[in-house]
């Protein structure tokens, strides 16, 4: 089974596995409570803004949601009781359009083999039955997990400047199109897209349901999407490069690898001066 998503109910028959680890990664200010209140048993909370980034000085320089250095990550999956050899499955309530998706892909960029989403989250999970508890996890914390460097392609600013004025390269922009379009902005605090970049909302990933297309359906979406262009020449962003990786998990899902993430996404862009597009 490819790294990628696993249905609640496949879950449910594997979250016993030995070496299983359940990461519980609902993001925003009442996230800890939600955690608290309520919880798939056995599951470790993993908090966006103080695990899963950095505190930048500005959000000009690297974004809302920069990344962690590489060191501070593998002490945390070290206090997680994460080592190489563990299962790890994780799960938000955003059908794992969030901080699951950004957990995933930072686990897979320091070189972990095993880890999924659970597709449909939190509620999928209780769905298929998986129980659930307020009583704090019991487990083993670990040594900082043995990593050195972020082995998935990203970029800087200033390779997006160059992408956005070459014919060879694509940027896709996975925020509502609203945002894209440049008609409000509840966020950040200019509206609009970085010159060039096409808007494939990440929802778009998704069916009715809240489930992840096919890896067919998704395969062929992105390739019409990008006319045949090179998916080393992609760049994928968001707001904050949070949901961003959303996109990037359906695409690995779709045996569609290589593209690259933006980090500091929208909200660093438009806090620089740059050219802005609107379709308004």
């Amino acid at each position: 089974m490819s790294s990628t998503i696993i249905s609640a109910e496949e879950f449910a028959a594997r979250r016993n596995d030995s070496n299983a680890v359940v990461i519980d990664a609902r993001s925003g200010p009442d996230a800890k409570s939600k955690f608290e209140a309520s919880h798939i048993v056995n599951a470790r909370f993993a908090d966006l803004e103080m695990d899963l980034s950095s505190k930048a000085d500005s959000p000009a320089t690297g974004g809302r949601h920069p990344l962690p250095a590489v060191k501070h990550f593998a002490r945390t999956l070290g206090n997680l009781g994460i080592s190489p050899s563990s299962l790890v499955f994780v799960y938000d309530d955003k059908s794992g359009a969030n901080a699951a998706a950004r957990f995933w892909w930072m686990l897979r960029a320091v070189g972990h083999k095993h880890v999924w989403v659970i597709d449909g989250g939190f509620q999928a999970a209780q769905n298929a039955g998986v129980p659930v508890t307020p009583a704090s996890p019991a487990f083993k914390a670990l040594t900082a997990y043995p990593a050195t460097s972020w082995l998935l392609p990203t970029v800087q600013l200033s390779d997006v400047i160059d992408a956005s004025i070459k014919d060879n390269q694509t940027i896709v922009d996975v925020r509502e199109t609203f945002r894209y379009n440049g008609e409000r902005e509840a966020i950040d605090q200019v509206a609009g897209h970085i010159p060039s970049a096409i808007n494939i909302p990440f929802s778009s990933n998704l069916d009715q349901n809240g489930l992840f297309l096919s890896a067919e359906t998704l395969r062929k979406k992105y390739q019409d999407a990008l006319h045949g262009r090179s998916l080393s020449e992609t760049i994928v962003h968001c707001g904050s490069g949070v949901t961003a990786c959303h996109t990037l998990l359906a695409l690995e899902h779709a045996g569609l690898q290589g593209a690259k993430l933006y980090v500091g996404s929208w909200s660093e862009w438009s806090r620089n001066d740059l050219p802005i597009q609107t379709t308004t």
